[in-house]
């Protein structure tokens, strides 16, 4: 099963979310991650609800990064630069640029990615692909 941390968190929310350092320690920590991305001005940016660190696709372009477009230009831009990415808004699930199944939370389908907040359970039964949660160091210790 693939674990990703969710904007970088590995034992939970932190102020730290979406920040080059931290996704970096949760990808160093052997961990997939999933961070959100935004392009304004033809510039890359991290961050949840606004564009907060400026970064690059030398960055973007890791093989472990999941990159959730937040707007209509990061989407394009990501497409146009092999960036692995997504967009999503209130579906139930979206499809990968590298064509994987990505849904939202509290949903899942076969061989997807599931979004999950809650603590490290048996998931088998549902056969899914992966999990995107913000505590992926819990996850791991129970498989």
């Amino acid at each position: 099963m693939i674990l990703i941390a969710h904007r970088g968190n590995l034992d939970g929310p932190s102020k730290m979310e979406n920040h080059p350092e931290h996704i970096t320690k949760a990808a160093d920590a052997g961990f997939d991650v999933e961070i959100d991305v935004w392009v304004i001005n033809d510039d890359y940016f991290l961050g949840h609800d606004e564009p907060h660190y400026k970064t690059d696709t030398d960055f973007l372009s890791n093989d472990k990064f999941w990159c959730h477009a937040k707007n209509a230009d990061a989407l394009c831009k990501m497409i146009e630069d092999s960036i692995h990415c997504f967009w999503h808004a209130d579906d139930d699930a979206t499809i990968t640029s590298r064509g994987h199944i990505w849904c939202n939370p509290e949903k899942y389908f076969k061989n997807s990615i599931m979004v999950d907040f809650g603590m490290p359970r048996d998931l088998s039964s549902r056969d899914i692909r992966g999990i995107c949660t913000d505590i992926p160091l819990l996850w791991r210790e129970g498989f």
